[in-house]
C-alpha cells in the first residue's frame, strides 16, 4: 500500500515575546502549528526515525527564534522559523506555519497610553442579573471574561515554604487575569451605562498602576476604590483565574531570557475570588 501524503510537526506551540524599552513594554503573542514535509516517509513506512526531528526540538526552535527575534511582526516571526527549518534540515522540503495571534490593546489610563497596562482585543461580555419579588429587588451588573495584563510590577513571594512548593519568589512577572466581577447595587445610579464603563475604568486604573504583591492584593484594593468613589454599589465580587506566562528556560541553548520570551498557560490556572463590602 502506497503512504500517498504525510506532514509532522507540532501544535500549539505557544510563545509571547515582550520587547521592552524603558517602562515602554510590547506583548506578541502567538500559538503557532509547525508542520514538516520532506524525507520521512521511512517513518511511517519501516519504522526507521533516522531523519526526523522530534516534535520537542520543533518547540525549541520557535522558542529560539522568538528569543533572537523580539520585536518582528508575526508575518516576519514565521519566515524566521521557516528559514530556520530549512537552512538546518536538508530532508525538509517544505515547512507549513499557521499561527493564531492574541491581540493585546495598549490601555489608556489619565488619558495617556500606559506603558505596561494592556486589555484583550474583543473583549469580555456584560452582564446583568435581577431577582425580584412584591417585597423588593436585588440588581447586579458586572463583566464576565474580561481579559487584562501588565507586563512588570507584579510579584508572588514569601507564600508557604515547604515540601511540596516548587515556585521560587517572584518580584517582577506578567500579571494577567479573566476576570468575572460582579458589583450589587444599593441603589440605582443616575445612568447604569456610565456607572458602569466608571467601575471599569477605576478596576483597571488600580491594577494598572500599583505595584501588586499578589491577585489577591490587586483584587482587593480594586473592589476598595470602586465602593469608595461609587456609593450607589453596595458590594463588589471577583473571580480572577491566574492567566499565566511562565519564563522559557533558554540556557540549554546558550540563551539568556532577561522576561523577554514567555509560554502562555491557562491550564491548570490559580483561581482567586473574594467579595469585598462595606461592613
Amino acid at each position: 500500500m502506497p503512504l500517498i501524503a504525510s506532514k509532522y510537526g507540532k501544535g500549539r506551540v505557544r510563545v509571547m515575546r515582550l520587547t521592552r524599552d524603558g517602562d515602554d513594554h510590547t506583548p506578541r503573542e502567538l500559538s503557532l502549528a509547525v508542520l514538516m514535509k520532506g524525507a520521512f516517509d521511512a517513518a511511517w513506512t519501516d519504522g526507521d526515525n533516522r531523519a526526523c526531528v522530534a516534535t520537542d526540538s520543533v518547540k525549541n526552535i520557535v522558542n529560539v527564534v522568538a528569543a533572537k527575534n523580539l520585536s518582528l511582526d508575526k508575518e516576519a516571526f514565521a519566515e524566521a522559523v521557516a528559514a530556520t527549518f530549512l537552512d538546518t534540515y536538508p530532508q525538509v522540503e517544505e515547512i507549513g506555519i499557521e499561527g493564531k495571534e492574541t491581540r493585546w490593546l495598549r490601555q489608556t489610563i489619565g488619558g495617556r497610553p500606559h506603558g505596561h497596562v494592556f486589555t484583550l482585543d474583543g473583549n469580555g461580555t456584560g452582564y446583568v442579573k435581577l431577582v425580584a419579588s412584591r417585597d423588593g429587588a436585588v440588581m447586579q451588573s458586572g463583566l464576565r471574561g474580561f481579559t487584562f495584563m501588565k507586563t512588570t510590577q507584579s510579584g508572588w513571594a514569601d507564600f508557604v515554604d515547604d515540601a511540596y512548593r516548587t515556585l521560587a519568589d517572584a518580584t517582577d512577572r506578567i500579571a494577567a487575569t479573566a476576570m468575572d466581577a460582579t458589583w450589587t447595587w444599593a441603589s440605582a445610579p443616575a445612568d447604569y451605562t456610565a456607572t458602569n464603563a466608571r467601575v471599569l475604568d477605576i478596576l483597571i486604573e488600580v491594577f494598572g498602576t500599583t505595584y501588586s504583591a499578589s491577585v489577591q492584593d490587586s483584587m482587593y484594593r480594586m473592589g476598595e476604590a470602586v465602593l469608595a468613589a461609587i456609593p450607589e454599589i453596595a458590594e463588589i465580587g471577583f473571580a480572577m483565574p491566574n492567566k499565566h506566562y511562565i519564563p522559557i528556560n533558554l540556557t540549554p541553548f546558550g540563551l539568556e531570557n532577561p522576561n523577554t520570551v514567555f509560554l502562555p498557560t491557562d491550564e491548570p490556572h490559580g483561581q482567586i475570588e473574594a467579595t469585598i463590602g462595606r461592613g
